[in-house]
């Protein structure tokens, strides 16, 4: 695919600024064991979790790279109990005919689920528990970027089209300056994940590789 950073010798010329580490931050989502683990909740149900592998790659290698440059990495983790469970939610998967009961154990807090997988926080990483696709939606990591001056987030995780993209949206509304790393990111469907980078870049981020990203970094 490629992505606007690609398109244009002066937008590669400009990323380093754009994401000095002065400014930016990392941000990984939902990297966990019920994603992205053959022992996970979505693992045991059949899910092939293959097509995840090669985002948790990139995603490790991101995350070295912005420990390395000084760029502040944020682990941001879906995490629930059944009082923070969604009515909502369960009354749509009700009306479309499946159960809610179907992933009532989905990432529960305490439990082996939850645990991150693939990249994990290195002591003294800001880590943000969440319970709806949006690592802004009832969590404080608005004010903890603004509190560290941060004005642009270089986005990856899972998966594309729901917790990355609701996140990216909320980033984008917040007057964030947002780039999603493509190749640091996937769904469980190669077309929804295609169709979410098509309309992520066409809204509201910048799509760049984690290779454009590091190179930045490295400046």
């Amino acid at each position: 695919m490629n992505t606007r950073a690609e398109t244009g010798t002066s937008a590669k010329d400009d990323l380093a600024a754009w994401i000095a580490p002065s400014r930016s931050a990392l941000v990984i989502i939902d990297m966990q064991v019920d994603f992205a683990s053959p022992q996970g909740v979505l693992g045991r149900s059949g899910m092939d979790m293959s097509v995840v592998e090669p985002a948790l790659a990139a995603a490790q290698r991101l995350a070295e790279g912005a420990r390395t440059a000084g760029t502040p990495v944020i682990f941001v983790g879906l995490q629930t109990r059944p009082e923070t469970d969604s009515p909502a939610w369960k009354e749509r998967m009700r009306r479309r005919g499946g159960s809610p009961e179907d992933d009532s154990n989905l990432c529960r807090e305490g439990q082996p689920g939850a645990d991150f997988h693939g990249p994990t926080p290195a002591p003294g990483e800001l880590v943000v528990p969440k319970t709806r696709y949006s690592a802004f939606h009832g969590t404080d990591l608005d004010a903890a970027l603004k509190a560290r001056g941060i004005d642009t987030l270089v986005v990856c995780g899972l998966t594309t089209e729901c917790c990355v993209d609701s996140t990216v949206r909320d980033a984008f509304h917040l007057d964030y300056h947002v780039f999603v790393a493509s190749d640091a990111c996937a769904a469980y469907e190669p077309d929804l994940h295609e169709g979410a980078l098509k309309s992520l870049d066409l809204n509201c981020a910048m799509l760049v590789t984690s290779d454009q990203v590091l190179a930045a970094w490295r400046e």
